[in-house]
């Protein structure tokens, strides 16, 4: 007998394999912005404060949902000015060592800590700049707690640079922030790597934005810091970004720097990578930015 070609069925098989696909990339995606990072035992052999002779308080402090967050607090006798360090996506405390001691030196306080699910901070789900602002929040209630009359500035790396600019946005006791790689939208991240990938942004970004509100509470429209950097006015923003960027590409920086009020300035580090800026010159980076600081806490 000779079987029907029925091209409805075709078309119905080859509609549900496109949802399997896109559902299947969706959970991806969002698997890598949210999921529990691998405590590995390599994370304890790392460089602290005391192998560059700065002193350092171990602290821990609570969000308001619970979580407690560990971090080092560099005291700096007389310092008349406080800075808060925020890492990038998934990273440590260790990672702002460099700029951590150098902020130190040159007259600060300094907070450096672990987001909440990374380095010795309590292992729960983490987000990509979502949970991450109750972080910040709990930081800076801690900062506050050892000099409640200190200017107070921040500064922040990729995720972390983001997570401070929606934060100072909304707490005017923020003085200053220095937002190195911060992405302007975070769907325009995600498509701009489906397209670095291969593949159509739509509808993929879409699936993926609906797939994490569903599964993780939160959709991509929530992580927009262009809609908030223009109410950091009057207080002062410093934006830098590497030229080439491929995680997140320069146009975002020059997208905020457009979106914010003054004072405002933007250091874009030619043949630079993502989060590459504190390597190219080390010493060129903590003056800018410690002079920053001083000019817009106050010295």
């Amino acid at each position: 007998m000779t079987r029907q070609f029925h091209p409805l069925g075709y078309l119905g098989a080859f509609a549900g394999g496109m949802a399997a696909g896109l559902l299947g990339i969706a959970a991806y995606t969002t698997r890598r912005l949210n999921g529990p990072v691998q405590q590995a035992k390599v994370n304890r052999y790392t460089f602290t404060p005391w192998e560059v002779q700065v002193p350092c308080d171990r602290v821990a402090f609570a969000t308001d949902d619970g979580v407690t967050l560990r971090g080092w607090w560099l005291p700096r006798e007389g310092a008349a000015r406080t800075i808060v360090g925020c890492t990038g996506h998934r990273g440590v405390k260790s990672d702002l060592l460099g700029i951590g001691t150098g902020l130190w030196r040159a007259g600060n306080n300094v907070l450096l800590f672990d987001f909440r699910g990374c380095g010795e901070s309590d292992v729960v789900p983490l987000s990509v700049g979502f949970h991450e602002r109750r972080d910040l929040q709990a930081a800076i209630a801690f900062a506050r707690t050892r000099t409640p009359d200190a200017p107070l500035g921040l500064i922040g790396y990729s995720m972390g640079a983001a997570v401070s600019i929606m934060i100072a946005a909304d707490d005017p006791a923020i003085g200053a922030v220095v937002a190195d790689s911060s992405y302007a939208a975070i769907g325009d991240v995600i498509a701009a790597e489906y397209r670095r990938r291969g593949v159509p942004a739509f509808p993929l970004l879409a699936a993926s934005d609906r797939f994490n509100g569903w599964r993780y509470g939160y959709r991509f429209a929530a992580l927009r810091p262009i809609d908030a950097v223009a109410r950091l006015a009057p207080r002062p923003l410093l934006i830098i970004h590497g030229e080439r960027d491929a995680l997140t590409p320069v146009e975002h920086a020059r997208r905020l720097h457009a979106a914010a009020g003054a004072p405002k300035e933007c250091w874009i580090i030619p043949d630079t990578p993502h989060c590459g800026g504190y390597f190219t010159d080390r010493e060129a980076y903590v003056t800018r930015v410690a002079e920053f600081f001083a000019r817009g806490l106050g010295t």
